[in-house]
């Protein structure tokens, strides 16, 4: 079996889906005949043709509302927003109509559409092709918020998110679409949504992280090992609904957390993550929660996007922090 990259699992994926179910249809901007911004959807069209995989004007308020069209009448849209940042014309179509369905209709009528959203900084692009505004939609009822950090869980958290019967954004971290390579067999078979992955167990510390911010956090788990320190990592993976019970238990166990995000401080998806600590591990903390994020500020061009995101260095010293007030 060949090694591939994230974005290859995503390719894999749809084309699956694609194959085995003939409600699946693929949309947006230039997903067609160029297969995609970062050719996600490679050879797609030549496979099942323009009716299945479908070029869109550019206009991503019609491919939202589109979707949601085509969501509540049978089909399973999978459509993309080419960055995180071309997200905002489509709000009014996720939040006022596909996340409100099944409670609008009394669950008479879902609304089964991923939005795909190639996510993150750290491509040396523009600021609005950077966002990490995964918050925003964590806060908004009936939508599931998903983001993988590897091929692996890119495969299986795609075919899952495709096949539920409710709205899903899947965030892509970009930054790792080409970064490494794992074995995903194609088998069909599809991670379990609504679940954190502990990806390394430990004694001494918990990092919960998510995205592309992974492979750092585990970086920095090695080289904290080498100094005695013995750190579990977490892999958030669906951010909404949380699985806080797999944060909890490794909690209890480690009695120190730091949570690892590119998301400005202020409100990101961390600070839930912290305050659910804070109302229901208490009495397991044996030191304040510390929280690694970026900056209440819009990601800087290239010459700072580095210094912007988190870093293997700045885990570890949340990481000796956190030690050392307990």
């Amino acid at each position: 079996m060949a090694a591939i990259t994230l974005i290859e699992a995503i390719t894999q994926a749809l084309a699956w889906e694609l194959k085995h179910d003939e409600t699946v249809v693929v949309l947006g901007e230039d997903v067609g005949v160029n297969g995609g911004v970062f050719r996600a959807t490679a050879g797609l069209q030549q496979t099942f043709g323009s009716e299945r995989v479908i070029d869109t004007p550019l206009d991503e308020t019609t491919i939202a509302g589109l979707t949601v069209g085509l969501a509540t009448q049978g089909m399973r849209p999978i459509a993309e927003a080419q960055f995180d940042g071309f997200m905002y014309p489509m709000v009014d179509h996720i939040i006022c109509h596909a996340a409100r369905f099944r409670y609008r209709t009394r669950g008479r009528m879902t609304c089964p559409m991923v939005l795909r959203v190639p996510w993150g900084g750290g491509i040396r692009a523009p600021e609005h092709h950077s966002e990490a505004n995964e918050a925003i939609f964590t806060n908004v009822p009936g939508l599931r918020v998903v983001m993988p950090s590897s091929p692996q869980r890119a495969y299986g958290l795609l075919l899952a998110a495709i096949r539920d019967p409710d709205p899903v954004i899947f965030f892509e971290p970009k930054r790792i679409y080409r970064q490494y390579k794992e074995e995903v067999p194609d088998d069909g078979e599809a991670l379990p949504l609504d679940v954190c992955f502990v990806l390394r167990d430990g004694a001494d510390v918990t990092l919960v992280t998510w995205g592309a911010q992974v492979k750092e956090t585990l970086e920095a788990a090695e080289a904290l090992e080498k100094e005695g320190i013995s750190a579990e990592v977490i892999d958030v993976a669906t951010l909404k609904p949380l699985d806080f019970d797999t944060i909890h238990e490794s909690v209890k166990k480690t009695g120190r957390c730091v949570i690892v995000h590119e998301a400005p401080r202020t409100a990101g998806f961390g600070a839930e993550i912290a305050a659910q600590l804070a109302e229901k591990a208490m009495f397991d903390l044996v030191a304040p929660v510390e929280r690694v994020t970026g900056y209440d500020t819009h990601i800087p061009l290239f010459r700072l996007e580095m210094k912007y995101l988190p870093s293997v260095e700045k885990i570890i010293a949340a990481t000796k922090r956190t030690l050392a007030s307990s």
